[in-house]
């Protein structure tokens, strides 16, 4: 028998079960799933090698926008 006639199988006398069985079920695989879905959680880091390709970027626009910035700084401070 393949994964999905099982599943089929069993998703069938899961919705045959009255009310208060479902929710015994649920209690009862519920955490065994977040179990499974913590140790599976693998946290993907994306590269930033290459981030700026393509960006044509000019010392002058750099320095520009960087003296705008400068400008609302406060220059005092106590």
């Amino acid at each position: 028998m393949n994964d999905t006639a099982l599943f089929r199988q069993i998703l069938q006398l899961a919705k045959s079960l009255p009310a208060r069985e479902k929710v015994r079920l649920i209690e009862q695989l519920a955490p065994d799933i977040e179990k499974e879905l913590a140790e599976n959680q693998v946290s993907v880091r994306r590269s930033l090698r290459g981030l700026w390709r393509g960006v044509e970027t000019t010392e002058e626009e750099i320095n520009s926008v960087r003296e705008e910035l400068w400008k609302s700084f406060p220059r005092d401070l106590p």
